[in-house]
């Protein structure tokens, strides 16, 4: 064998070499996978198209989202009026400020009538003028949304049986406004009333939150805000936001038998210094009547009123937990 042959046969290996390395490499290396995953992802025009699309159906949705932020940041301040709206009255500021003054004059005529006190009479004036009345909104608020929570999601299950059924959503919510239940039937009433007067059905019930200011009511706002700017297919959306709100008051309902141990121990040890005074009142008399006729022991009540008070909002502060 001569050297012409031996470089004729290195020539054919390395001939043969390259073209195995040509169309062999690219199968073992993955690299034809990877050119057809970037072909899948990039796509045709249509896909670009497609592709430009949702981009722009996420920066809607994003718009969608931080006007919705704005809006609530520019209810954060709460006139009495929204607080009366809230609880549900429909009084104006004169009359709530009047029935304020009305309890306020009668608690402190009261307390002086029995304590015969000029300082526990001022005392009740304030408490039954300032503090008495916003307690009572503040109650009624809690039981109104109490309602509304147990109410909504069986309107949204409306409002998705109707659209499933081909009604368009005024229709839908209509049908809410006049057979649901209270407070829901009255919201979606304002809401249709504001959509006659040219509002529309997104920023009517973006609203919502302003009346009845829980999570719920501004999930539902987004939900109508998105599918108006960006589309979609909004009963399964409703459907899966009911599901979404029973989830999260099954969770409430869970915590709250979870807790009421913790909340039970805390009552008692609240009223066992009530308890135990009164006890001590019935039995002896002239032995613990010496804190309420005694300097010193006028000073040791104030002292005890404060960490009690203290002691209370700490437990309340450890117990009670927001959803």
């Amino acid at each position: 064998m001569n050297i012409s042959m031996l470089a004729a046969m290195a020539l054919s290996a390395i001939g043969v070499g390259g073209v195995a390395y040509v169309f062999l490499y690219p199968i073992l290396s993955g690299a034809n996978r990877v050119e057809k995953r970037q072909k899948a992802l990039v796509g045709g025009p249509d896909r670009r198209e497609r592709g430009v699309a949702t981009v722009n159906r996420r920066d809607q949705v994003a718009q969608s989202l931080r006007d919705l932020e704005l809006r609530e940041k520019a209810r954060t301040k709460i006139n009495i009026e929204t607080r009366i709206g809230q609880a549900g009255l429909v009084w104006s500021r004169r009359k709530f400020f009047v029935v304020s003054a009305v309890s306020g004059a009668a608690l402190g005529i009261a307390l002086l009538i029995v304590s015969a006190s000029p300082p526990t009479a001022l005392a009740g004036l304030v408490i039954g003028g300032l503090g008495l009345p916003r307690w009572v909104l503040g109650f009624l608020k809690k039981r109104r949304i109490n309602k509304y929570l147990h109410e909504l999601p069986n309107a949204i299950d409306v409002i998705v049986r109707g659209i499933r059924s081909g009604l368009p959503l005024g229709d839908c919510l209509r049908i809410v406004a006049s057979e649901g239940q209270e407070p829901v039937r009255s919201e979606f009433q304002r809401i249709i009333e504001q959509q006659a007067l040219g509002i529309t059905i997104s920023d009517a019930v973006g609203t919502l939150y302003e009346r009845l200011p829980v999570p719920e009511s501004n999930f539902f706002a987004i939900v109508i805000g998105i599918q108006a700017k960006a589309g979609g297919n909004l009963s399964e959306t409703l459907a899966n936001l009911s599901r979404v709100l029973r989830e999260r008051k099954k969770m409430k309902g869970k915590i709250q038998a979870m807790s009421m141990e913790a909340k039970s121990s805390a009552g008692i040890i609240g009223a066992l210094p009530f308890i135990v005074g009164t006890m001590t009142y019935v039995s002896s008399p002239s032995y613990i009547e010496l804190l309420w006729l005694t300097n010193i022991g006028k000073l040791m009540l104030i002292a005890s009123a404060f960490w009690m008070v203290l002691g209370c909002l700490v437990m309340k502060k450890m117990i009670n937990f927001d959803f």
